[in-house]
């Protein structure tokens, strides 16, 4: 993957801590394929999410909140790295990996 300008640009709302002028965390619908621009992304609907289009080419973290009382599973047929259902309105933390081109999911305590 390259590094583009809007990369570059965009690398601070990745990066903690967050100063008062970066943008807020966003919400976008669950889709197969999902394309979160912040570091945390509330994602709504029942859609299953397989792969995760990474935000900038290099090691970052993700956390998303499943707004929905029945989320989608994260599936393993994309860039996820391990399966799992998340429950409504508890963070997932994600820790992409360059190398492997794979997001590895964290705590169990986000994922049952």
């Amino acid at each position: 993957m390259d590094f583009t300008a809007d990369q570059e640009l965009n690398r601070y709302n990745l990066a903690f801590p967050q100063s008062a002028v970066q943008p807020v965390p966003s919400t976008i619908a669950a889709a197969a394929t999902i394309a979160p621009t912040h570091i945390m992304t509330f994602i709504t609907g029942t859609t299953q999410v397989a792969t995760i289009s990474p935000p900038m080419p290099g090691y970052h973290e993700l956390t998303l909140v499943f707004t929905n009382a029945s989320p989608g599973a994260l599936l393993t047929s994309g860039n996820i790295q391990r399966a799992g259902q998340p429950v409504q309105n508890v963070p997932v933390k994600l820790y992409y990996d360059p190398v492997s081109a794979k997001y590895w999911v964290g705590s169990v305590s986000g994922v049952v």
